[in-house]
């Protein structure tokens, strides 16, 4: 945790001396409406690697469920009422791609990336069947509110769902049954089958609430551009796996923090913004975004086998301690 405040900390201090826009407060509120976008994606993507998994479906599963939410918005005449049923339909949509998945996975026993890597591609493919290509437009303006409205003039509507939703996963993880078999499970899935943990309801209920969050992210595109389309946000996928492995998940599952992952979304936020005022194109960010993930991935497993290492000759030092004695 502190490591990540630590480069957080020293991305603003470099960007301070290269551009000094970039301290500016309307950079900072710039990245407050945008963070919460892929970051809570990020927080779906971390319960299913937390399990053991990976969920590759996740911007296809939103773009799915914005898609679903302005159909119904606009096929109810656009009032207040018609956003509630738009939502809730795309919460709907979000939670049968998670169980899709979820079904696939645990009950047929298919590899969560092939799952998850087709199910992007077919929730991708009925957004685009719907749309016929073009996006959705002529959406009220109510719809905005919700990606550019802010609590007191300071706190965007989005960010603060960001946090809100942090906290009821930190909750989740830390405070309940359902953590506590999520992790055992990722550890060891033989082991919690083994303790009477039902690994299929547990699977079922993970992907579910990825393909939930998935739903609220589809819901901030949607108010964010005003329409709706199936190829939204391309690269949020690849932005989520590099903000749960630098904020500590485990890839083999079993272990990941919430607040991690929070902030790693925000560092993310914070070099995206630097290539903004810097003027990188798109490319050289997918270039850095592709690079960041391999090096983040080899430093975690070096220094997990460097702890692995270093565990093991204290206990022979131990053992042999011990039998000298």
């Amino acid at each position: 945790m502190l490591a990540l405040f630590g480069i957080a900390l020293g991305i603003i201090v470099i960007m301070a001396f290269a551009d000094p826009a970039f301290l500016k407060g309307s950079n900072f509120r710039s990245m407050a409406f945008q963070c919460p976008e892929f970051g809570i994606l990020s927080f779906g993507m971390m319960l299913c690697m937390i399990s053991g998994g990976i969920d590759l479906s996740l911007v296809g599963a939103a773009n799915l469920s914005g898609i679903v939410a302005a159909v119904v918005i606009l096929s109810t005449g656009g009032s207040p009422g018609s956003i509630a049923a738009g939502t809730a339909a795309a919460l709907l949509v979000g939670a049968v791609c998670g169980l899709f998945n979820g079904y696939l996975i645990g009950q047929l026993q298919i590899p969560a990336m092939l799952v998850t890597l087709c199910g992007g591609q077919l929730f991708t493919g009925l957004g685009m069947a719907i749309t016929k290509g073009p996006a959705i437009t002529g959406l009220p303006e109510q719809i905005l509110v919700l990606s550019n409205g802010t609590v007191g003039g300071v706190l965007p509507y989005a960010m603060l769902l960001f946090i809100l939703i942090a906290l009821a996963l930190g909750f989740l993880l830390k405070s309940t049954v359902y953590g506590q078999h999520l992790c055992l499970m990722g550890s060891n899935p033989t082991a919690s089958r083994y303790s009477g943990i039902n690994n299929l309801h547990v699977t079922l209920l993970t992907y579910m609430i990825s393909g939930i969050l998935a739903a609220v992210s589809g819901i901030l595109i949607l108010s964010h551009y005003g329409s709706a389309k199936s190829d939204y946000g391309m690269s949020y996928t690849l932005l989520s796996l590099l903000i749960v492995v630098l904020g500590g998940v485990a890839p083999a599952g079993g272990r990941g923090r919430v607040s991690c992952v929070a902030l790693s979304a925000v560092i993310l936020q914070l070099i995206s913004s630097a290539f903004n005022v810097l003027r990188f194109n798109s490319f050289v960010k997918t270039f850095v975004w592709g690079l960041l993930l391999v090096v983040v991935m080899v430093a975690q497993s070096v220094i997990q086998k460097e702890a692995y290492r270093f565990l093991n000759i204290r206990r022979k030092n131990y053992e042999k301690n011990h039998q000298q004695a």
